[in-house]
């Protein structure tokens, strides 16, 4: 009988072999709020979330190309374009704007609470019931957020407020972000992860076209908001979306989805240097209470079960 060699299980794979990608990633991600601020500044919110999209696609294209994937795009367009509108093109958008409501480091904190919408959207919708833990976790989150909302400070310097405005579009990005989730559980679930990156870029520039159209800036921006938006579809979109499909294939997806509690580490520490930003104490408590609430809400983290004697 022959010898198989098995392949590591996820759980095998050297802390070393991931964590300098994990990192990478983290970085990446941490700064685009800055680069959408940027872009945003000089283009609006909604040419820049198109921009960002429009040079991902162009950027994935010749990759999906030379590995064979444009039938299968051509076959699910319709449900990745679908996928491209509410996890790239509304969300993008609404984030350029809630960014000028909100120092980067309090957008990027509120944008880590995406899970506490996609567990409950799973339960309502995909009916998959939440442990107790998990209750727990959407419980505390929505608490933390609600808590921050409730203490903002009108009276702050203008670097540290945060407008109920720009709370709630940041909460409906996160929503979004929520539901794309779901629906890419439902109906994606076949098609390949660079298929379904490019499709849903291929959407989200067909939905932000006319309204890019039509909101384009008066004055030609200059060449420090082409290199941001340059950063944003090259970096931030395309090279990001690659790398994290990269380790969902390695370490699994909930490792890889805890990358989201990183980010707010990065954005923060770029506001601070770019833009002379300061998170209050309550900012950094609430923001913590998010992030706990958020970890057991998406499975990451739990309290032990009770062990019973044989």
């Amino acid at each position: 009988m022959a010898c198989t060699r098995h392949k590591p299980t996820l759980n095998t794979i050297p802390l070393r072999h991931w964590l300098p990608e994990f990192l990478v990633l983290s970085m990446i991600w941490g700064s685009s709020f800055v680069f959408i601020r940027w872009g945003s500044e000089f283009f609006g919110p909604v040419p820049t979330a198109f921009l960002r999209v429009a040079l991902g696609m162009l950027v994935l294209l010749p990759v999906a190309q030379a590995k064979g994937l444009l039938p299968e795009v051509r076959t699910h367009w319709r449900s990745t374009f679908f996928m491209g509108c509410i996890n790239s093109a509304i969300p993008f958008a609404l984030l350029g704007y809630a960014i000028y409501e909100m120092t980067v480091g309090l957008a990027s904190i509120l944008n880590a609470s995406t899970p506490l919408f996609g567990g409950l959207l799973a339960w309502l919708w995909l009916k998959d019931r939440p442990s107790a833990s998990r209750w727990c976790g959407m419980a505390i989150g929505f608490l933390g957020v609600a808590a921050l909302t409730l203490g903002r400070n009108p009276d702050a310097p203008l670097n540290e407020q945060a407008s109920l405005w720009g709370i709630a579009i940041s909460l409906t990005t996160t929503f979004f972000y929520g539901l794309a989730a779901c629906y890419a559980q439902r109906h994606l679930r076949a098609v390949s992860p660079l298929a379904t990156a490019l499709g849903s870029m291929m959407g989200a520039s067909a939905f932000l076209a006319i309204p890019t159209w039509w909101l384009w800036p008066t004055e030609t921006p200059p060449l420090s908001a082409w290199a941001s938006i340059a950063a944003l579809g090259i970096l931030c979109t395309a090279m990001a979306y690659a790398l994290y499909f990269k380790l969902n294939s390695r370490i699994g997806a909930t490792k890889a989805m805890t990358v989201t509690y990183l980010i707010p580490i990065f954005a923060s520490l770029l506001g601070a240097v770019l833009f002379d930003e300061r998170l209050s104490w309550w900012h950094v408590t609430c923001g913590l209470v998010i992030l706990a609430g958020t970890a057991m809400a998406s499975g990451l983290w739990s309290w032990p079960k009770n062990q019973t004697q044989a």
